[in-house]
């Protein structure tokens, strides 16, 4: 028979094994991503974006090419193809479509090679004003340390992301003090390439 300290070390064992069970859904829940970033749009093409279009068994008609400022790209037997506004999964089936008529089938990748659409400009109270190009992803936090953070004059509380929104200005307020504070909602805030953050 096994001694009584046998059994408790199995007992043991036994509840850490199903606490450990129990306990993984609840882990994979929590994830990394916080706010705005658990639900990502898709990535945007804009002007400056290089893109690396390649065609399956065609290396002819491999190109990385740049957005131009009017929103197009050059492309073989295609001519100009305006990309802006698309995402990189609607522009490989756009091209795809418009190559069938020259080929059975085509393959088609669209790869954002480098990234320089992802612009925002800050105005006001701040260290460095100016239009700062980003990489990724990033909250108005990241955007003033950018720019060297706030002057002693800025009126923390009354900060402004002014964004384009089909055709209309929406006019987001920002309170700095209430981001940067233990629990602060408002450092998820995420800009969107074109806003404008202005510190008063």
């Amino acid at each position: 028979m096994m001694s009584r300290l046998t059994l408790i070390i199995c007992a043991a064992i036994l509840v850490f094994q199903i606490g450990g069970c129990a306990g993984q859904p609840q882990l994979a829940q929590t994830s990394l991503c916080h706010g705005a970033a658990c639900n990502a749009d898709p990535y945007i093409i804009g002007p400056g974006d290089v893109l690396h279009i390649a065609v399956w068994k065609n290396t002819n008609l491999d190109r990385v090419v740049t957005v131009r400022p009017d929103g197009d790209i050059s492309f073989p037997l295609l001519n100009d193809i305006h990309v802006v506004g698309m995402t990189p999964d609607k522009l490989r089936i756009s091209i795809k479509s418009k190559l069938a008529k020259f080929m059975v089938v085509p393959e088609v990748s669209v790869v954002v090679q480098e990234v320089h659409s992802f612009v925002v400009s800050v105005l006001g109270e701040v260290k460095k004003p100016g239009r700062y190009e980003f990489q990724s992803d990033v909250t108005v936090l990241d955007v003033l340390a950018k720019a060297g953070g706030l002057t002693d004059f800025a009126k923390e509380s009354s900060i402004v992301i002014l964004r384009e929104n089909g055709g209309t200005r929406e006019r987001l307020p920002f309170d700095y003090d209430t981001a940067t504070a233990a629990k602060g909602r408002d450092s998820l805030l995420q800009v969107r390439p074109g806003d404008i953050v202005v510190v008063p």
